[in-house]
């Protein structure tokens, strides 16, 4: 049992991570959305869609990094040490678009338009952070330069593509969740947008697909040494038809096909990075076993976390359910 507690772990952070990327997604997407809506009750339908669910979404965030430091100190050393820049940026930017979110509702046409402008900045600060740490933490964690030289490593041609990348999905993901919560004309926006982000994720995708492996030779190992290549063909297949499934579905003017396709696709490509890095926790070499915490620690913040994720996915489902249904023009939550 006691040899098992760093994999329970290490699948109650990958859970809470993929979480917080599926459902945060969306909302950080409708930010980055914000200046294809030039109609003032266009951004009002936009930010009432996530309004009631944005709070709670970041939940799985601070679960994810409170696990993190209770399981894999060493692990949470090491990445606040190499990455404490763009962490400290990216917090910044959630915070930022938060206050932008609740203050625009209750400002003058004028200033609303700063408010508008700031949810969209906070967004867009925040998603690309969150992929320039995904970049500089597939190339490598630095754990020997000094930690002034080791926070700006993510300034490097990967970690920054990868944040680009991730700016590109977000988006997609907004784009098919407000097909699916709005009508209209900012629905028929939206899907158009939709079509050519899709288009821009593919791209994102064949670029990662074949830089990662080139520049690292252990996951070209992972992916390309056989049996691998005939157990995890799969994955690409699936990618592959999920990204027609979403195309499809745009086209023929479905409502919640869209979004379900957009989601698979993050999850894919999180199964995907999930299966370069494991069972690393500090790239190239450091595993989750070697950075465990003591076993005693990680039993019993285990049952802590057996005990909330269950409460959090219920009160998240209650609230999803609540405000469920499509938003329209003078309606929302405030």
């Amino acid at each position: 049992m006691t040899a098992d507690l760093p994999v329970a772990w290490a699948a109650v952070i990958l859970f809470a991570v993929m979480m917080y990327v599926l459902m945060d997604g969306f909302d950080l997407g409708i930010g980055l959305l914000f200046p294809f809506a030039p109609a003032h009750a266009d951004r009002d339908a936009m930010a009432a869609t996530v309004a009631p669910v944005w709070d709670g979404n970041e939940t799985w965030l601070v679960l994810g990094g409170a696990g993190l430091l209770a399981a894999f100190p060493r692990a949470y050393a090491a990445v606040l040490t190499a990455l404490h820049v763009p962490i400290v940026l990216m917090l910044a930017g959630l915070v930022f678009r938060g206050v932008a979110l609740e203050f625009r509702t209750k400002a003058g046409p004028r200033r609303r338009r700063r408010w508008d402008a700031a949810f969209a900045g906070g967004s867009a600060l925040a998603a690309f952070c969150q992929g320039a740490i995904l970049g500089a933490y597939i190339d490598g964690v630095p754990r020997e330069a000094p930690p002034l030289a080791a926070g700006f490593a993510w300034l490097a041609p990967f970690p920054e593509f990868t944040g680009l990348g991730l700016m590109v999905a977000y988006a997609l993901l907004g784009a098919t969740w407000l097909v699916l919560k709005t009508e209209g004309d900012l629905q028929a926006r939206m899907r158009f947008v939709a079509l050519r982000l899709a288009g821009g994720l593919f791209v994102v995708i064949v670029v990662l697909s074949v830089w990662s492996p080139l520049a690292h030779e252990r996951i070209a190992r992972r992916w390309f040494a056989w049996p691998n290549l005939a157990w995890l063909a799969p994955v690409p297949v699936l990618v592959v038809l999920a990204g027609w499934g979403l195309l499809r579905a745009l086209r023929r003017g479905r409502e919640l096909a869209p979004f379900l396709l957009a989601l698979a696709l993050l999850l894919l490509g999180y199964l995907g990075l999930g299966i370069s890095l494991w069972p690393n926790v500090i790239p190239p070499d450091v595993t989750i076993h070697a950075a465990a915490g003591p076993a005693s620690s990680l039993r019993f913040a285990l049952v802590g976390a057996l005990v909330t994720i269950p409460v959090i996915l219920a009160y998240t489902a209650f609230t999803y359910w609540v405000f469920r249904g499509k938003v329209r023009a003078g309606e929302g939550y405030r």
